[in-house]
């Protein structure tokens, strides 16, 4: 069920100043009574993680990795998100938004929640983002740091993405429709492509490949709003937890969580070596960090393909809790 806390007055990082509602659902053990886990949903995504509907339930619910019979999930929609279908919550001046604006959303709702210390924070792609972000605004509120197939930063690769993403967005005739297409082939690969279509064709001689594309386009653009797109879209490319006016090493020097990089090596989007960097990075600063590696031909989308490579990392994460019960 979904939970509203409104923001009457939000001031994002330009000074944009407006009201906001953000969305959060919660799953598992009720609040109070277990460890907190916050999921993270990635560019399409929403706060349905678990239960009908679900999209990541193959990793969260009863007896999975994510155990809803031990910890209290909470899923929190980045607000803009357009899952709510209500056009009042809809952000048309998305440049005036970044990841920092979101993870500071998010602290808002846990200390609405009375909730000081969350046993983890999980998110892939641009939820990987965000936990970096809340993790860097308040070193001492996450236990374990789990982003998945992302990274602290946008690359000049992710922002050249972005930008096509933005252009299209902004030009086409069909924007939702078009920019989902493209989005498809870098979220894959070749080999993946190649795999799954073997340059077969339909009778009507679209290539299979291009009857997916135009099917990925067209179920977005029936459930997703184009206001919601751009936001999301620029989110990912704003990505920086130095803010341009510090060093790593400076951004992450209070920070005490336990960190679980989780990379996919053959990822065209947030390359495994760049992530890899981080985690030697992290280790020169003293940091608490481990690195795994997702293998599979299906790139950036394997954290939701590869669930069962995905579940034998984050496992052990979790039973580490279960020693304390």
């Amino acid at each position: 069920m979904h939970n509203i806390f409104h923001i009457s007055s939000f001031k994002t990082h330009t000074g944009y100043v407006c009201a906001l509602n953000a969305m959060y659902q919660l799953f598992g053990m009720p609040l109070g009574e277990a460890p907190v886990v916050l999921v993270n949903h990635a560019l399409t995504g929403n706060s349905t993680v678990t239960g009908i509907d679900g999209w990541w339930n193959s990793l969260i619910g009863k007896g999975k990795a994510i155990d809803t019979d031990v910890v209290t999930v909470l899923a929190i929609d980045i607000p803009g998100n357009g899952f709510t279908n209500s056009k009042d919550d809809l952000i048309e001046a998305y440049k005036e938004f970044n990841n920092s604006d979101i993870a500071r959303v998010q602290k808002e709702v846990l200390d609405n929640l009375n909730i000081d210390i969350l046993f983890a924070v999980i998110g892939g792609s641009l939820g990987g983002q965000i936990a970096w972000e809340l993790a860097i605004q308040n070193p001492n509120l996450i236990e374990h740091l789990i982003p998945v197939g992302s990274d602290w930063k946008a690359t000049d690769w992710v922002i050249g993405q972005c930008y096509i993403q933005d252009a299209i967005l902004n030009n086409s005739n069909t924007p939702i429709n078009d920019a989902r297409m493209h989005a498809m082939t870098f979220y894959r690969t070749p080999a993946s492509f190649g795999h799954k279509f073997a340059r077969t064709q339909r009778q009507d001689d679209l290539y299979n490949v291009e009857s997916w594309l135009n099917h990925h386009g067209q179920k977005l653009s029936t459930r997703f709003e184009l206001a919601s797109y751009k936001l999301m879209n620029w989110l990912l490319r704003s990505a920086d937890i130095t803010k341009g006016d510090m060093n790593f090493d400076e951004a992450v020097g209070e920070l005490t969580s336990q960190i679980h990089l989780i990379a996919i090596d053959s990822d065209g989007l947030f390359l495994a070596k760049e992530i890899y960097d981080t985690h030697i990075a992290l280790e020169k600063n003293n940091k608490n960090t481990s690195y795994y590696e997702i293998k599979s031909i299906h790139g950036h989308d394997a954290f939701l393909i590869e669930y069962d490579q995905l579940e034998t990392i984050v496992k052990p994460i979790f039973n580490k809790l279960l020693c304390h019960i």
